[in-house]
């Protein structure tokens, strides 16, 4: 039993992908493991109905984790606010609060340049990353206040150092910066605990990238100076476990990054 016992977290974009090698290749299933690890009750979103049946039966079988799947799909056509109150509200009626929120959906048209960018691309982005925190955090609001919870967002180095063909990602990214800094401030007389993560890890996107825009590839990524990519559980999902421990609250407002290496900076 851990820490996180009884405890409920919503993890967006927590559907299963592997790597061309077997292993585990998607942020947000790494963070759901580490959750589940530590015995939460486990909340996932996503658009793949299939990823997240696959994950569901791998964490109850492995952890024995109550765990809850909700398709999702927060797009310039939907009616989003709509479609994050189901899940709140499936959340509430099967587990009773929400303890943690993890913002990590994100889609984008990466490789293709700015001045070559679609209103749909742009759309896609801004869309499933920074609205897509926008409506969670808000529903989640009045939960996470009565829980003294933690909200942990992803933001990314496509934005801190102008990644070549990720303007849509990038613009997304610093929007989920900048909203998150906000509720640091605005939420911490609630003892709500708001931070941001910007990893690089090597997961299935990242792989599918490398294929997809090799030249795009080479020129923006960058093995870090440990020497390695980030692992989706042990590094991404041990530290978003770190932020949700009462020991951490004082993190609150804090960016943790993960680009250079593992470690936090203001």
């Amino acid at each position: 039993m851990g820490f996180l016992t009884n405890k409920t977290v919503i993890i967006t974009g927590g559907g299963k992908s592997v790597l061309s090698n077997g292993r585990a290749g998607s942020i947000g299933y790494g963070i759901a493991t580490a959750y589940a690890k530590e015995g939460a009750n486990i909340v996932i979103t996503g658009r793949n109905l299939q990823k997240l049946k696959e994950a569901k039966e791998q964490l109850k079988s492995l952890y024995g984790v109550k765990v809850l799947t909700v398709q999702a799909d927060i797009s310039a056509e939907a009616d989003n606010k709509a479609i994050v109150a189901s899940v709140v509200d499936q959340t509430i009626s099967k587990f009773g609060s929400i303890d943690v929120l993890i913002n990590n959906a994100q889609a984008s048209a990466s490789g293709v340049p700015l001045s070559e960018h679609t209103t749909e691309q742009f759309d896609l982005a801004i869309y499933s990353g920074l609205y897509s925190t926008f409506y969670y955090m808000q529903a989640c609001y009045p939960h996470l206040a009565k829980s003294k919870g933690t909200v942990i967002n992803f933001a990314s180095g496509a934005g801190l150092f102008g990644n070549f063909g990720q303007c849509a990602y990038a613009a997304a990214k610093e929007g989920i910066r900048g909203l998150t800094r906000v509720a640091a401030t605005e939420w911490s007389k609630d003892g709500i605990n708001v931070n941001v993560i910007c990893p690089l890890a090597w997961t299935a996107q990242l792989e599918n990238f490398q294929k997809s825009f090799p030249e795009a590839f080479a020129m923006n990524v960058h093995t870090p100076p440990m020497g390695f990519f980030g692992d989706p559980e042990d590094h991404i999902g041990r530290v978003c476990v770190q932020l949700a421990h009462p020991d951490f609250k004082y993190m609150t407002g804090e960016t943790i990054t993960l680009e250079g290496g593992l470690g936090l900076r203001p």
